[in-house]
């Protein structure tokens, strides 16, 4: 299955029912199973809302399940800056194989989130 992105901005938070749905449909075509999937949901929109309290406008979601499924998401445009997410990345730690944060002058700008 190839890459599939998504992108929105972040004040239009309907987007998040549409992309709960997107990471369900690429979870299931990576064979897996209904917890691991919800956990999946929890842990992209949770993403969502990390780079949101970090500033960022928009996020850009890649979605893929070339062995094993993944998520990577990535802040634009805002103002970024630093902000307290220490619940929200262990929930997020928890629930996934592998959590990869990548920050841009200290502020988290990208995750990357592996089943």
């Amino acid at each position: 299955m190839k890459d599939f992105i998504i992108r929105f901005n972040l004040s239009d938070s309907e987007y998040m029912t549409a992309l709960r749905l997107a990471v369900g449909a690429v979870c299931a075509a990576g064979d897996t199973d209904v917890d691991l999937t919800e956990d999946m949901k929890v842990c992209v929109t949770e993403s969502c809302l990390i780079l949101k309290s970090c500033g960022f406008e928009s996020v850009e979601i890649t979605l893929g399940c070339n062995g094993g499924v993944c998520a990577t998401v990535r802040g634009e445009g805002g103002t970024p800056a630093e902000s307290d997410n220490e619940f929200s990345l262990a929930l997020v730690s928890a629930l996934v194989s592998s959590c990869v944060l990548e920050r841009e002058q200290g502020v988290i700008s990208k995750i990357i989130l592996t089943l």
